[in-house]
């Protein structure tokens, strides 16, 4: 089990869960934010400064956000385990089922 980060992320990213993440497991997508489910420690230190509350423990995650799961695994396909975001950065890419999202978050 791992954290998930759901819609409310996409077009978001506020990134204080980057800040509060002691393992830098957080990466950072084209639209949104994903959590590395093999170097995510479960400590749940990213949950709660989460401003738009897109942050769940996997079994916790609403319903409607279930897809959520596979999406930030996805993620992860290509990239692999990097052992850091920080080692990463920003990159353009996010699973199809992001991508294709009509634009969200504030002013949207």
């Amino acid at each position: 089990m791992t954290y998930t980060i759901a819609e409310p992320c996409v077009d978001v990213m506020d990134k204080a869960c980057i800040e509060e993440c002691p393992v830098d497991c957080i990466y950072e997508g084209g639209r949104m934010l994903y959590i590395h489910p093999d170097e995510c420690v479960d400590c749940g230190a990213c949950e709660p400064v989460c401003p738009v509350e897109a942050i769940f423990y996997e079994d916790d995650v609403p319903d409607q956000w279930t897809g959520y799961i596979q999406s930030n695994a996805d993620f992860f396909v290509d990239l692999g385990s990097p052992g850091g975001a920080a080692k990463v950065g920003k990159t353009e890419y996010d699973p199809p089922s992001v991508k294709e999202l009509p634009p969200m978050g504030e002013g949207h």
